[in-house]
């Protein structure tokens, strides 16, 4: 194990007691066989900017919840060591008591949500630790601006995407104003921009002495301006040490779940030592010519060449949006005058910021919502005349959260719904649960509950449950949110495996490498309008159209299109590469 000595402050007369001292911390949970947590030892100084990595199952999440005293006087298992919060033992205090000391956003963020309103969701905190009305009505503003909520202050929580519900979750902690705040995976939901919006008000943060700030995230583009990066895994901590520095270990990243920064890895891949690979785009461009390196241009064309006869390659047209327009019953227009085709065979990509409108537009192609004006076909045929039963054989839709679609008390009879709602005989509806859950690799879990099951394995109960129905074609909203980088991949593995036996594949997302590497196409929507559309190449060379967007490119793209030949993976990029 690799730990940073020491990150306490110096002040006049002596070392301040840290922020946050964990010493010999272990923790298993009730019913579990294996700790969740590994005689931790960790110190975060005041006024620190600390990210936490590693895979999922970790620890990372149980990490945070001994902070506030959660661990362990309200979850149930087995403590060993100390956890100090600026000098106090948790074991000593109530966890309402470390409230203001700690503020805590979950993973799990919409079970954070209970008010009304927004802006009743963010006074509750400050109302409860006795805050006047000037200084709260003080607090609401600066932070409903700080996560770009404003104008949304009447809006009730449930009405709100999914990104909005998560910058709301982080606005209420904000709002508190607690002298150490730790936010567990706070920008899962969100769009790059907005992502790179919590990290600016960690920037903010990071200014201020006296806020503390932990940060567990799987993003590493996101993570070059922490003081430290933490990296756990199977409990422990493997390496505690300056963020560049991390960063730049391509290999332990790699061995420890996390997707390294591409560029790193790129120059890795090239034989660069640790210590001289560059992490960023802007570095890549000069580390590129200082070592004499040159694009071949023929073998980027035909890279180009290559997304045109792929595009050449799709069957007809299966999904026709025309002037497509939505208005919900509140008033609020989400899509206006959209013109879209899908052709069969096609992967493509829907982005956009949050509350752009594109789940809003994916939800039509399977008749979840109708035209408030102009027409959707599948097949030919306008939804609204073909019912949620045949439309459902052939568009099938896998939700962003898959509690929100699993209901079943077994694996076997989530799966078996589908097909045993369509009528089919035992032995076909057995065939088809046995071919779906082959697919997605959870044969042998026919009799587990699902809701026991780990995030990845219940998302993959949620597409076997729409594949056993043998749909055309397959949406899946923000198919990646939640999982770690192991599971990202293994997630677009299948639905890659599944487009290339022939499904039409709809994937709405903000994972912009998981576009690049696995979506044909892209849609981009803005404001309710498709402002961007084309190959996956084509669309991501157009940055400042992105930037627009709230979008940004993934870092290898980025950087090989200042260097003039916009790649989309690292395997690209070092395709295209030689020596001069």
């Amino acid at each position: 194990m690799d730990r940073q000595a020491s990150n306490s402050k110096q002040v006049a007369g002596g070392t301040t007691e840290p922020a946050v001292r964990v010493q010999n911390l272990s923790y298993r949970y009730r019913g579990r066989q294996e700790a969740a947590l590994k005689d931790i030892n960790l110190e975060v100084g005041e006024g620190e900017f600390v990210v936490i990595m590693g895979p999922s199952g970790a620890g990372k999440s149980t990490l945070c919840v001994t902070l506030n005293g959660l661990i362990p006087h309200f979850l149930r298992g087995r403590m060993e060591g100390e956890v100090h919060i600026r000098g106090r033992s948790t074991r000593d205090g109530r966890v309402g008591e470390f409230a203001h000391e700690v503020g805590l956003v979950f993973q799990d963020f919409e079970a954070q949500l209970f008010s009304t309103n927004v802006t009743l969701e963010i006074a509750f905190g400050p109302e409860n630790f006795a805050v006047s009305r000037e200084e709260m009505s003080r607090r609401i503003d600066n932070v409903l601006g700080r996560v770009r909520l404003e104008g949304f202050e009447n809006r009730q929580p449930a009405t709100l995407s999914g990104g909005q519900k998560q910058r709301l979750a982080i606005a209420s902690v904000l709002a508190i104003e607690p002298r150490i705040l730790c936010l567990d995976e706070p920008t899962t939901d969100l769009d790059p921009i907005g992502k790179l919006g919590v990290f600016e008000i960690a920037g903010e943060l990071k200014e201020r002495d006296d806020v503390t700030l932990i940060v567990v995230e799987h993003e590493t583009e996101e993570t070059l301006d922490a003081d430290r990066i933490v990296v756990l895994r199977d409990g422990e901590v493997v390496r505690d040490r300056p963020a560049r520095e991390v960063l730049r270990d391509v290999e332990l990243l790699e061995a420890s779940g996390v997707m390294p920064l591409q560029v790193a890895r790129f120059f890795g891949k090239l034989g660069v030592p640790a210590e001289e690979r560059p992490l960023t785009p802007e570095e890549g461009v000069a580390e590129f010519g200082r070592r004499g390196l040159a694009v071949n241009a023929g073998r980027h064309q035909e890279l180009v060449e290559a997304d045109r006869r792929r595009e050449a390659g799709y069957g007809e047209v299966l999904i026709e949006v025309e002037g497509l327009s939505h208005r919900y019953p509140n008033g609020v227009v989400a899509l206006e005058s959209v013109d879209l085709e899908v052709r069969r065979g096609e992967f493509l990509a829907v982005l956009g910021q949050n509350g752009s409108g594109k789940t809003t537009l994916v939800k039509h192609f399977n008749g979840l919502l109708h035209p408030t004006e102009g027409s959707v076909k599948v097949d030919g045929e306008e939804t609204a005349a073909q019912g949620m039963l045949k439309l459902g054989q052939r568009v099938g839709y896998v939700f962003q959260n898959p509690d929100h679609q699993i209901f079943s008390d077994t694996v076997f009879d989530e799966v078996a719904f589908g097909p045993k709602l369509r009528d089919l005989d035992e032995d076909e509806v057995k065939e088809r649960v046995r071919e779906a859950l082959e697919a997605v690799g959870l044969v042998g879990y026919e009799e587990e509950d699902p809701f026991v099951l780990t995030k990845g394995e219940r998302q993959r109960v949620a597409v076997a449950s729409v594949l056993a129905v043998q749909p055309e074609v397959l949406i899946l909203d923000e198919p990646t949110t939640g999982l770690d980088y192991t599971e990202q991949r293994s997630m677009m593995d299948l639905v890659r495996r599944l487009n290339e036996a022939g499904s039409t594949i709809i994937a709405v997302t903000h994972t912009m490498w998981v576009v690049a590497e696995y979506a044909h196409r892209a849609v981009v929507v803005r404001d309710g309008k498709v402002a961007l559309e084309g190959t996956v190449r084509e669309v991501f060379a157009r940055e400042e159209e992105l930037l627009e967007a709230a979008l940004r490119p993934p870092h290898i793209t980025a950087f090989s299109g200042a260097l003039g030949y916009p790649v989309l993976t690292v395997e690209e990029m070092l395709r295209i590469t030689e020596a001069t």
